[in-house]
């Protein structure tokens, strides 16, 4: 029983008649700092703790509105793929776990694929739903990588990778581990056609996917804070018994160790993107360069030889010394 809950505010609801019932989740404590925040101000904030700065999971739907210029974007058709094709079951059959998660989320599977602009420029951006069974990569995950890696080729458009994943999804065994080369094929599609593939790591990115697509990125960018690694810091102490460094699988320690470009704090990451696709995809000067000098008139000033003066490869005159 919930004291404050169930038996004060009932009392001052009843005091203060006719008011409306107060909701619950007024404020939110930060996971990182225990430091109480106003709901308006985590919406401000997109998210992160105006105390410490630590970065907390958004769910699909903003990360994409945050990313696309004015949140504007269309999602490609989620593709059909075999359901619970190893019939598996452990505590609840995969059946039922896959129905709750769409119930939840709202889609088909883990991931979501849209088009739009950034910066102006046209991108496709391939999107894990950690709020879709930890954004675990099955069939389906593969299948719309492969899908939006070739809607980027054809519409000569950079593909970007936002990652937020457990890694493999058990309940489909191998068919699930298949996924790695499949979607490491996806990506050399796009790089054979000479587009750029740009990845997001968010908290977490673990797993088959940080040992596939997430770690093959033209550029590799991180959110602050963001936990990235393979195995877990547990198993890794365990296997070389040694005690990691605190900030171990943090972004800023992949980037302090040459695994990432950047880290940027969340509020930049659309700017950001939009620079660097802009730079990538707009190699070729906007206008014409200067031809070269080929005449002593055309070299710049104090590179042509002083007139009336012999330069250092002249002979010098007969009978000089």
């Amino acid at each position: 029983m919930n004291w404050l809950r169930d038996v004060v505010r009932p009392k001052l609801n009843a005091l203060v008649g006719g008011q409306k019932e107060i909701p619950e989740n007024l404020w939110h404590k930060c996971p990182s700092c225990s430091e109480m925040i106003f709901h308006r101000d985590m919406e401000k904030n997109l998210q992160v703790c105006q105390h410490c700065g630590h970065h907390m999971r958004i769910n699909a739907k903003t990360r994409l509105t945050l990313l696309f210029d004015e949140g504007t974007y269309e999602t490609l058709p989620e593709p059909k793929t075999p359901q619970d094709p190893l019939k598996f079951k452990d505590r609840e059959r995969y059946s039922d776990r896959l129905k709750k998660a769409r119930s939840k989320t709202g889609r088909e599977d883990a991931v979501v694929a849209a088009t739009g602009t950034i910066g102006g420029n046209t991108a496709v951006v391939a999107l894990l739903d950690f709020d879709f069974m930890g954004g675990s990569m099955g069939i389906a995950v593969g299948e719309a990588f492969l899908q939006a890696a070739r809607k980027a080729v054809e519409l000569k458009a950079p593909l970007i990778a936002v990652t937020g994943s457990g890694g493999a999804r058990m309940q489909e065994g191998i068919l699930s581990l298949m996924q790695l080369p499949r979607t490491t094929v996806a990506v050399e599609e796009v790089k054979e056609a000479g587009l750029p593939y740009i990845v997001l790591l968010t908290d977490p990115t673990t797993g088959g996917v940080s040992a596939s697509f997430a770690m093959l990125g033209d550029i590799q960018i991180a959110e602050p804070g963001a936990v990235i690694g393979f195995a877990g810091r547990r198993v890794i102490e365990q296997t070389i018994r040694e005690t990691l460094p605190g900030d171990f699988q943090t972004a800023e320690y992949l980037y302090d160790h040459g695994m990432l470009d950047m880290v940027v704090h969340r509020s930049d990451l659309s700017e950001t993107l939009g620079r660097i696709i802009t730079l990538l995809m707009h190699t070729r000067p906007e206008r014409e360069l200067l031809p070269p000098p080929d005449t002593e008139s055309d070299a710049p000033a104090g590179l042509a030889a002083p007139k009336g003066k012999p330069s250092a490869v002249q002979e010098a005159p007969a009978g000089s010394q």
